[in-house]
């Protein structure tokens, strides 16, 4: 497909969101459309409370009453989605479907981008973007979750700490 797949909320009545989603899922098969309805999500949480009883741990659903669906939207990909029993429709404005900015998803947590560091704390790198792009420097921490690293670069004959993004550096090859 020519047009890139994004995430969309679906409404759905009250308990209903995982017979949404097999429902999404199973009629995207049978009218061979995963080529445009590409992921179900259901974010769940872990909660354990303490009891009298004892502990109890179960998952619950952080967003009841919504499916997220990966998607391109399409008039059929919208026809199957509103035909589907249980689903109330799209959030949007004025019944138009709005697709999740990056910055939501990011923050929703509905996609997790694996981080690959080739470098570890001691290593040299090359800055290749930013006001220092071109500087050596030595690896002084990583925070791969939040995607930072702290270099130690010498400018102007002394040893200076920067803290950059991963995107920032690059390894060097030897």
């Amino acid at each position: 497909m020519a047009e890139e797949a994004k995430w969309y909320v679906i409404h759905t009545y009250s308990s209903y969101e995982n017979a949404v989603s097999a429902a999404i899922m199973k009629a995207a098969e049978n009218r061979k459309m995963t080529d445009l309805i590409h992921e179900i999500k259901i974010p769940m949480e872990t909660v354990t409370e303490y009891t009298d009883a004892g502990e109890k741990t179960y998952e619950r659903k952080i967003f009841p009453g919504y499916v997220f669906c990966k998607m391109v939207l399409t008039d059929e990909s919208w026809h199957l989605i509103h035909n589907v029993r249980g689903a109330t429709g799209f959030v949007g404005s004025d019944g138009k479907a709005v697709p999740l900015s990056e910055q939501e998803i990011y923050d929703l947590g509905i996609e997790h981008h694996e981080v690959v560091i080739g470098f570890n704390v001691g290593d040299t790198v090359k800055v290749v973007d930013g006001p220092l792009a071109g500087f050596l420097g030595v690896v002084e921490e990583l925070d791969a979750e939040n995607e930072k690293i702290r270099v130690m670069v010498s400018m102007f004959g002394r040893e200076t700490p920067v803290d950059l993004d991963l995107d920032q550096v690059e390894e060097i090859k030897e």
